[in-house]
Protein backbone atom coordinates (compact mmCIF):
# COMPACT_ATOMS: atom_id res chain seq x y z
CA UNK A 1 0.00 0.00 0.00
CA UNK A 2 1.32 3.48 -1.11
CA UNK A 3 0.56 5.83 1.71
CA UNK A 4 0.20 8.95 -0.43
CA UNK A 5 -1.76 7.35 -2.62
CA UNK A 6 -4.54 6.46 -0.43
CA UNK A 7 -3.95 9.75 1.41
CA UNK A 8 -4.41 11.56 -1.89
CA UNK A 9 -8.11 10.20 -1.75
CA UNK A 10 -8.69 11.70 1.73
CA UNK A 11 -10.02 14.47 3.08
CA UNK A 12 -7.81 15.28 6.40
CA UNK A 13 -8.47 17.19 9.16
CA UNK A 14 -5.77 18.45 11.71
CA UNK A 15 -6.71 20.22 15.27
CA UNK A 16 -3.97 21.56 16.92
CA UNK A 17 -2.83 24.82 18.94
CA UNK A 18 0.89 24.73 17.95
CA UNK A 19 1.62 26.75 14.97
CA UNK A 20 4.73 25.12 13.94
CA UNK A 21 3.31 21.88 14.24
CA UNK A 22 0.18 23.11 11.98
CA UNK A 23 2.24 24.68 9.51
CA UNK A 24 4.87 21.71 9.22
CA UNK A 25 2.25 19.15 8.98
CA UNK A 26 0.96 21.20 5.81
CA UNK A 27 3.61 21.87 4.30
CA UNK A 28 4.61 17.39 4.88
CA UNK A 29 0.07 16.47 3.62
CA UNK A 30 1.19 19.15 0.68
CA UNK A 31 4.62 18.54 -0.78
CA UNK A 32 3.19 14.65 -1.08
CA UNK A 33 0.02 16.08 -2.85
CA UNK A 34 -2.17 15.47 -0.26
CA UNK A 35 -5.35 18.16 1.25
CA UNK A 36 -4.76 18.89 4.63
CA UNK A 37 -7.50 21.86 6.74
CA UNK A 38 -5.72 22.46 10.16
CA UNK A 39 -7.33 24.48 12.90
CA UNK A 40 -6.37 25.93 15.83
CA UNK A 41 -9.05 24.90 18.01
CA UNK A 42 -11.67 22.33 18.40
CA UNK A 43 -14.56 24.82 18.30
CA UNK A 44 -13.46 26.12 15.04
CA UNK A 45 -13.06 22.09 13.50
CA UNK A 46 -16.62 21.43 14.97
CA UNK A 47 -17.72 23.72 12.78
CA UNK A 48 -15.97 22.95 9.60
CA UNK A 49 -17.76 19.71 10.81
CA UNK A 50 -21.30 20.70 10.67
CA UNK A 51 -20.84 21.40 6.84
CA UNK A 52 -17.92 18.80 5.42
CA UNK A 53 -16.98 15.18 6.12
CA UNK A 54 -13.90 13.98 6.63
CA UNK A 55 -11.95 10.70 6.47
CA UNK A 56 -8.88 11.11 9.11
CA UNK A 57 -8.89 13.59 11.60
CA UNK A 58 -5.67 14.24 13.82
CA UNK A 59 -6.48 15.71 16.82
CA UNK A 60 -4.00 17.13 19.75
CA UNK A 61 -5.23 16.74 23.42
CA UNK A 62 -4.36 19.86 25.04
CA UNK A 63 -6.33 22.89 22.80
CA UNK A 64 -7.49 25.93 23.95
CA UNK A 65 -11.07 26.18 25.47
CA UNK A 66 -12.24 22.24 24.41
CA UNK A 67 -9.95 19.59 24.24
CA UNK A 68 -8.80 16.65 22.00
CA UNK A 69 -11.27 14.49 24.48
CA UNK A 70 -13.94 16.39 24.39
CA UNK A 71 -13.87 17.00 20.73
CA UNK A 72 -13.47 13.06 20.00
CA UNK A 73 -16.84 12.95 22.61
CA UNK A 74 -18.97 15.47 20.95
CA UNK A 75 -18.33 13.93 17.06
CA UNK A 76 -18.40 10.33 18.06
CA UNK A 77 -22.00 9.24 16.93
CA UNK A 78 -22.14 11.53 14.07
CA UNK A 79 -18.51 10.53 12.52
CA UNK A 80 -17.82 7.00 14.16
CA UNK A 81 -16.45 5.93 10.49
CA UNK A 82 -13.82 8.95 10.75
CA UNK A 83 -10.16 7.51 11.38
CA UNK A 84 -8.77 9.66 14.13
CA UNK A 85 -5.69 10.03 15.52
CA UNK A 86 -4.62 11.93 19.21
CA UNK A 87 -1.48 13.29 19.56
CA UNK A 88 0.04 14.89 22.56
CA UNK A 89 3.05 15.74 24.85
CA UNK A 90 0.66 14.33 27.90
CA UNK A 91 -0.40 10.44 26.85
CA UNK A 92 -0.85 9.56 29.79
CA UNK A 93 -2.33 5.91 30.26
CA UNK A 94 -5.84 7.55 31.44
CA UNK A 95 -5.91 9.88 28.67
CA UNK A 96 -4.93 7.00 25.92
CA UNK A 97 -7.74 4.86 27.88
CA UNK A 98 -10.29 7.17 27.46
CA UNK A 99 -9.64 8.34 23.81
CA UNK A 100 -9.39 4.46 23.12
CA UNK A 101 -13.16 4.55 24.41
CA UNK A 102 -13.66 7.23 22.14
CA UNK A 103 -12.48 5.84 18.93
CA UNK A 104 -9.32 6.68 18.08
CA UNK A 105 -7.42 4.29 15.82
CA UNK A 106 -4.27 5.29 17.17
CA UNK A 107 -1.70 7.67 19.39
CA UNK A 108 1.05 9.59 19.12
CA UNK A 109 3.29 11.62 21.20
CA UNK A 110 4.62 14.72 20.80
CA UNK A 111 7.47 15.46 20.28
CA UNK A 112 7.55 13.42 16.70
CA UNK A 113 9.36 13.21 13.12
CA UNK A 114 7.49 12.45 9.80
CA UNK A 115 8.29 9.39 9.74
CA UNK A 116 6.13 8.74 13.08
CA UNK A 117 3.29 10.22 11.42
CA UNK A 118 3.66 8.34 8.11
CA UNK A 119 4.16 5.05 10.24
CA UNK A 120 0.93 6.10 12.27
CA UNK A 121 -0.82 6.64 9.22
CA UNK A 122 -0.18 3.77 7.29
CA UNK A 123 -1.12 1.68 10.25
CA UNK A 124 -4.66 3.54 10.69
CA UNK A 125 -5.60 3.46 7.01
CA UNK A 126 -4.91 -0.36 6.05
CA UNK A 127 -8.13 -0.49 7.71
CA UNK A 128 -9.68 2.03 5.28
Amino acid sequence: MDLFSKLKEMQTLLIDDDEWIRDSLCLFFESEGCRLLAFETAEEALEELKNQSYDLIIVDYKLPGMDGLEFLRQIQKAHSNTLKVLISAYGSNEVVSEAKKLGIHDFIEKPFTSETIEASLAGVIKSY
